[in-house]
């Protein structure tokens, strides 16, 4: 990674080696610690009534609570991981997840399990703080592939965790199981203590003093700043807006997916709807990779693309009736969702060459929680006032606009290179 750039020797030596095996370390530690985050949210309308909730009334808001309280404590979690040590606030956020998973699973009162879910979301963090771990030891490419594979544990975590708690629940209740996947984030702790603290890369990689040279000829000095082979350095607006737009887009459909299938095609089983839920993370685990090779040269017109399959997934779930429609638009949102999440990553990498990444990925983290929560209150919104298809049509409008936000910078950004070329040629 150093070679070819003009960095010298002692600034190598400073960043340890950290390859493949090391990257799939931290997505292994956060796909682990994930499993109770993500496994028993969907279950508190089992869980509230063990304490005092009869009609588990307040499960949609418990739901977000530890997302909420996340997005509030990333910035200042990440803040703190350039200053102390990114490995230090990893393994943090991994110890954070463990005791407020052994409150909830210990709690006996409704108001003790609800701040152990704040705590949850202050205390934990692990995405972000596993994010600015590996960014801080590596850059470009490599750290785009990195961090698409942290969204494959996540989408792999969000697929088998419910499973797993639906299987273990004839023997220990989802209550109790926040206690016994506690030892899970510790046994990431103990796995993240082997790996290396990462070097902090310089701001600027700032090649060696060159020697004299002469100047170069007037003539060929206004082609210089109009050659370029890579495209520029993403700025945080952009990044942080797509995000926004497509977390929103994507978790508007989630809430109320089942409730719908179940309107649409009546009599079909729980186990089917759930394989329709988890088909679009499906296929993110199966392609990821391959996008991520296809355009990791062209990562803005991934997105824009992205944003265009969501819109048609979301139409398409408004509009079907049948198994086989369900599937075909639940197909066209994991290719949406797949182009964005690995098409964000290549851009969350670009943005952090020359910027602190624990500060910038707690802000990316803040923002696409932002993202999650305000689709979570426009889905409740849409469906009480139109119906479980409402959100299906909030969801189709933003990503809709997302489209044109994205595919129009790509647009004028090549129509200025076309006409001066034809201007310089006469």
């Amino acid at each position: 990674m150093t070679s070819g750039i003009g960095m010298t020797t002692g600034t190598a030596a400073a960043r340890p080696e950290f390859g493949r095996r090391q990257v799939r370390a931290v997505a292994a530690c956060y796909f682990v610690a994930s499993f109770a985050a993500l496994g028993l949210p969907p279950y508190l309308t089992l869980i509230l009534p063990e304490l005092g909730d009869a009609t588990a009334r307040w499960a949609g808001l418990l739901y977000v609570v530890p997302t909420v309280f996340g997005a509030l404590g990333a910035p200042m979690w990440g803040r703190l991981a350039d200053r102390y040590g990114r490995k230090r606030l990893l393994l943090r956020a991994q110890l954070g997840l463990a005791v407020s998973f052994l409150l909830a699973g210990w709690a006996d009162s409704l108001a003790t399990f609800t701040a152990a879910l704040v705590l949850q979301g202050v205390l934990g963090g692990t995405f972000a703080a596993s994010n600015g771990y590996l960014a801080a030891a590596l850059e470009g490419p490599g750290l785009s592939r990195a961090l698409t594979l942290m969204q494959g544990a996540a989408r792999a975590a969000l697929v088998f965790a419910p499973v797993v708690v639906g299987t273990l629940s004839p023997w220990v209740s989802p209550h109790r199981q926040y206690a016994l996947l506690a030892v899970l984030p510790l046994a990431a702790a103990v796995m993240l203590t082997a790996l290396p603290e990462p070097g902090r890369a310089p701001a600027v990689l700032e090649p060696p003093e060159p020697s004299p040279a002469p100047e170069p000829a007037p003539a060929l000095a206004p082609a210089c700043p109009r050659t370029r082979t890579t495209e520029p350095v993403t700025p945080l607006r952009s990044l942080y807006t797509y995000e926004f737009a497509f977390v929103f887009s994507t978790v508007i459909s989630f809430p109320y997916l089942i409730s719908l299938v179940g309107e649409r095609v009546p009599g079909i089983s729980p186990v089917v709807s759930g394989v329709l839920f988890a088909l679009p993370h499906l296929f993110y685990l199966l392609c990821a990779m391959q996008v991520h090779k296809a355009f990791e040269s062209r990562p803005r017109l991934g997105i824009a693309l992205g944003f265009g399959f969501i819109a048609s997934g979301l139409a398409g779930h408004g509009a079907a009736g049948t198994l086989a429609a369900f599937t075909v638009a639940r197909l066209l949102l994991g290719i949406g969702l797949t182009l964005g999440l690995v098409c964000l990553s290549m851009l969350a990498a670009d943005c952090a060459k020359g910027r602190p990444p624990g500060g910038m990925f707690g802000s990316l983290e803040f923002v696409s929680k932002a993202g999650a929560v305000a689709a979570g209150v426009a889905a409740a919104a849409a469906n009480s006032a139109f119906g479980p298809a409402a959100p299906l049509l909030v969801g189709t409008a933003v990503a809709l606009g997302a489209v044109l936000a994205t595919a129009l910078p790509v647009l004028t950004r090549r129509a200025p290179r076309i006409r001066t070329h034809t201007r310089w040629s006469r």
